[in-house]
């Protein structure tokens, strides 16, 4: 066996480990007594389904800046990102967003609740991520608290997710320029996950701290990785089939929306994703951090979808 068989088998399992947990914790903690169905569609939004990167990512960024891995912040950041995400795939995917039917290989939560408990499930499934990161019990201090609910908050506000999604649906059938296009999906797909990175950076353990040096190769980081996702999910859209994507594979051309692939081609688009990877890379090669392995094992499966 090889030296690198060894290290990929290590981090999937490493990997295993933090969905199991993540995994019986949103189980745990999503609306088991919300009124009126509301528990049905939100777990239906969260549970059993998606590839939860950006859980992933939090606990390898943690990892990265020494956080044990029963941190409790680094499991509610991780919990919280990921209802950030599953509120943000029920309302793109509403009639008056993107319109699909399909997500995850089953209806989308509007197909099968109806749109106002699909709009309420998704409110409730953002209030529900800040709620985990400011809990009751004294297990995150106040100020990891407050960094964490910053770092969220901004990654899906206007200047983040939101406005990317604002941009989108101002352009469809619209021509943008290769920079105009990074801009848009540096927000609506990279802000949350170059949250996630940072988010579990934040999850230093008390009296250590993480150098500007190391904040600032991790956001490189996330931001190569956040672009390189969406660069990756264009070329999918156009190579892969719907039972493969688990949602409406072609929806993007079918919308005349600006895409990577729209814009570069298939082939410069597979190649920029890798130049992207090699960013990402990098980055961490600057950081002066020890424990990188996750991290660079999550950026080449994210690329590596492609291949």
């Amino acid at each position: 066996m090889s030296a690198s068989n060894e290290i990929n088998q290590a981090q999937q399992a490493w990997m295993d480990g933090v969905l199991t947990q993540v995994e019986q914790a949103l189980s745990d903690w999503v609306a088991p007594t919300a009124p009126e169905r509301l528990d049905e569609a939100m777990r239906y939004a969260v549970l059993d389904g998606g590839k939860r990167l950006r859980p992933l990512l939090v606990f390898a960024a943690a990892q990265a800046v020494g956080a044990q891995k029963d941190c409790p912040a680094t499991l509610r950041a991780a919990c919280a990102v990921e209802l950030i995400h599953a509120y943000s795939l029920v309302h793109d995917d509403m009639p008056c967003m993107d319109n699909d039917v399909l997500r995850r290989g089953k209806p989308t939560v509007h197909v099968k609740f109806g749109q106002a408990q699909a709009l309420l499930a998704g409110d409730a499934l953002q209030a529900l991520a800040f709620e985990l990161l400011t809990p009751t019990e004294d297990v995150v201090d106040a100020t990891t608290q407050a960094k964490l609910c910053r770092l969220l908050a901004m990654s899906a506000g206007c200047h983040g997710m939101a406005g990317g999604q604002a941009i989108d649906l101002a352009n469809v059938g619209q021509h943008l320029n290769l920079d105009q296009l990074k801009h848009m999906h540096k927000l609506k797909t990279g802000a949350l996950l170059q949250a996630s990175v940072m988010m579990g950076a934040a999850c230093v353990p008390q009296g250590q701290t993480v150098s500007e040096q190391a904040q600032l190769a991790l956001q490189h980081y996330g931001e190569a990785l956040g672009v390189a996702f969406q660069v990756v999910d264009d070329i999918l859209d156009v190579t892969a089939d719907t039972a493969t994507l688990g949602k409406t594979a072609g929806k993007d051309a079918q919308d005349n929306k600006p895409t990577f692939v729209s814009l570069m081609g298939l082939e410069k688009s597979s190649l920029y994703a890798n130049q992207l990877l090699e960013q990402a890379l990098s980055a961490l090669d600057q950081s002066g951090l020890a424990q990188t392995e996750a991290l660079r094992s999550l950026a080449h499966m994210v690329v590596n979808r492609i291949m």
